[in-house]
């Protein structure tokens, strides 16, 4: 029964290891990114999909990095506004050349509260930040702003992730040793009990 069991998990694990091979491995772009003002700087890095769409931008997928010290926390979703900014929705998009941002920009939360959405500001033409923070009602407050920024950003590396299916071959090659071992031990007792019962006879 067990040597059926083994068999069956070996057979199974292996079809996994090969389904999962043949998954797409989806590389990235690592880019560093920064811009300034008066009073303000922020600098970090990006994530993007590694390809940029038919109007030659990359989907920013990820960011890390500060604004003026505050941490920042994460991506706001394209589509969406920032807090207080409707209606305005970010597209998460950056360029390589021209105007590396979209007229929508990108949005990011921060570990104080606030909110930021640097864009490319074509009737100036140049980039802005709107910050946005509490109580984020409709409309521009005196807690918000709105500066005139000067942005940049670069590509500083391509990553690859490890193939998911590294770890299903690690698992079916644990797999594999334990029912050897256990098959092992199974016929060595075998062979005792065999070698017992012939001593007897």
């Amino acid at each position: 029964m067990r040597r059926g069991l083994c068999t069956a998990a070996r057979c199974s694990l292996l079809a996994l290891t090969l389904a999962a091979a043949q998954m797409p491995v989806q590389a990235a772009l690592v880019w560093n990114w920064g811009y300034d003002g008066a009073g303000v700087t922020a600098s970090g890095t990006f994530t993007t999909d590694d390809a940029p769409n038919a109007s030659g931008y990359f989907t920013i997928l990820n960011i890390t990095g500060q604004r003026n010290g505050v941490v920042i926390t994460g991506l706001q979703d394209a589509g969406t506004s920032i807090p207080g900014n409707d209606p305005f929705p970010v597209d998460n998009l950056l360029g390589e050349t021209g105007s590396l941002l979209s007229v929508n920009g990108f949005g990011f939360a921060m570990a104080n509260g606030t909110y930021a959405n640097p864009f490319y500001a074509s009737f100036l033409p140049g980039y802005l930040e709107v910050l946005s923070a509490a109580p984020f009602f409709g409309g521009s407050g005196s807690e918000d702003s709105e500066l005139e920024v000067s942005f940049r950003a670069s590509i500083l590396r391509t990553t690859v992730p490890e193939p998911a299916g590294s770890g299903l071959v690690a698992l079916a090659l644990a797999a594999i040793a334990f029912c050897r071992r256990a098959l092992h031990r199974r016929t060595s007792v075998s062979r005792a009990t065999k070698a017992w019962t012939e001593a007897k006879t």
